[in-house]
């Protein structure tokens, strides 16, 4: 019995890091090519991308109900929200870091660390896209299904969701 107790807690030891790890949200800065790619993946799961920053007012105002849907579809496979943050990749750790903490966002965020080429990217996203936040973009194995180039509520962005999932 003594031996078994032992083998039983580094059992559960492992296990609970396990889930802690594989559960934590993805936080890189990123070029377009690598946001693309993730964005492009055939695999039935629709992708919620919302590009927002933290100076941005109504970006900041929307990002509660994003989160609270979130929350409700966290268990769904068939769905995946990723946040894109268009702050300086300068204000990375003294900015964003201390945003997505005390906002308590629970998703992928990409810093998309590519102003320099928004003629390519902002166009390629979406051909109506004048480049002002907040924007939301549904793609589901690959291909955009909707873009929205405002804020969302709760609501709006519930029935996006159910129209696509």
């Amino acid at each position: 019995m003594k031996q078994l107790f032992p083998l039983l807690f580094i059992l559960i030891f492992t296990a609970c890091g396990k889930t802690a790890t594989s559960s934590a949200p993805a936080f890189k800065a990123v070029q377009y090519e690598e946001l693309k790619a993730v964005l492009e993946q055939n695999d039935d799961v629709l992708y919620v991308v919302n590009f927002w920053a933290t100076w941005c007012g109504p970006c900041v105002e929307e990002l509660p109900g994003f989160m609270e849907v979130n929350a409700e579809y966290a268990e769904n496979p068939k769905f995946k929200m990723i946040l894109v943050s268009l702050d300086n990749v300068k204000k990375l750790d003294k900015t964003v870091k201390p945003f997505i903490a005390s906002h308590k966002i629970t998703t992928d965020v990409y810093l998309l660390d590519d102003n320099k080429r928004m003629n390519l990217w902002i166009p390629a996203f979406d051909a109506s896209w004048s480049g002002s936040i907040p924007a939301t973009v549904f793609y589901k194995n690959g291909k955009k299904l909707h873009f929205e180039e405002n804020q969302l509520n709760k609501t709006e962005l519930k029935n996006l969701i159910h129209q696509y999932l």
